[in-house]
């Protein structure tokens, strides 16, 4: 059963399952004379995971980039859905989309490598915290209770990560699994509608893509969130999604469930092409 802290979005009310949370049409993001996007267009549903998959080169992080404010498109729509509206995030900041409940992880991490697990973890819920100057300053009343109140929220991501045993520790002294374990958490903290996750078991051994690929469920199963990911293990991919979406030199070429795109010409081309010029 979700935990409180997961019922409900920052802005109070998560869709229900099935409907659309992210759609985006007629995407183009260019740099240069180059397309790295041209024209996507696809659609994440509440509740589902959906996996982003291609070749390197195709565009994927790009699309990452583009929803969570880090770029923005020359043309297209990228809207959020919320049980306030929809949000065009095509127009906004990193920040103020942030706020409306997207969060997302790293291929290359980035974490606060000088700080503690527990202080990288209460970073990310700084989008929560009072804006207000004075209150925030002053260790009593309203600024305490709301310090207890995202610290709880911490101490119940830890737990769900199992790194209770390195809450402590210097990020920096931390193995590269673990690492990407935390950085997993701080976007968790962000209590996130929509998570996105870029590489999530990048550079792993087979035991920790297990462990991360078990986290990613139950971030999911138990605590509604909607999770769009990048990944180059097509097991992990098969075993996880619930909807595939397939990028090839910035063009969307296939969408539908894993089955279905396990068994599309054009994903297969792609892929033994991409095989075939790296042999």
């Amino acid at each position: 059963m979700a935990s409180r802290a997961y019922r409900h979005s920052l802005n109070g009310s998560l869709l229900e399952p099935g409907h659309t949370l992210l759609e985006i049409e007629g995407v183009v993001l260019a740099f240069g004379g180059i397309n790295a996007l041209e024209n996507v267009g696809l659609s994440a549903t509440q509740g589902r995971i959906h996996a982003v998959i291609g070749p390197n080169g195709a565009g994927k992080s790009s699309l990452l980039n583009c929803i969570s404010g880090l770029y923005r498109p020359q043309r297209g729509r990228i809207e959020l859905h919320t049980g306030q509206g929809r949000h065009d995030l095509a127009t906004m900041r990193p920040h103020r989309i942030a706020r409306l409940g997207v969060a997302r992880s790293f291929q290359n991490i980035e974490l606060f490598s000088h700080l503690t697990v527990l202080e990288n973890l209460m970073l990310g819920r700084h989008v929560h915290m009072s804006r207000r100057l004075v209150p925030s300053m002053l260790w009593f009343g309203p600024a305490r209770r709301q310090e207890i109140a995202h610290r709880e929220l911490v101490e119940e991501v830890v737990d769900l990560l199992q790194i209770q045993a390195v809450r402590h520790r210097v990020v920096s002294s931390l193995p590269y699994g673990v690492q990407k374990r935390v950085e997993l958490g701080r976007a968790l903290c962000m209590q996130p509608a929509l998570l996105l996750l870029d590489e999530p078991m990048a550079g792993m051994n087979v035991e920790e893509k297990e462990d991360m690929a078990r986290f990613i469920l139950d971030v999911h199963e138990l605590r509604g969130v909607t999770v769009m990911l990048i990944e180059h293990d097509m097991n992990v991919v098969m075993d996880l999604s619930d909807r595939v979406s397939v990028l090839d030199f910035g063009r969307l070429i296939a969408d539908g469930s894993p089955e279905e795109v396990r068994n599309d010409p054009a994903v297969i081309e792609a892929y033994l092409g991409a095989e075939a010029g790296a042999g």
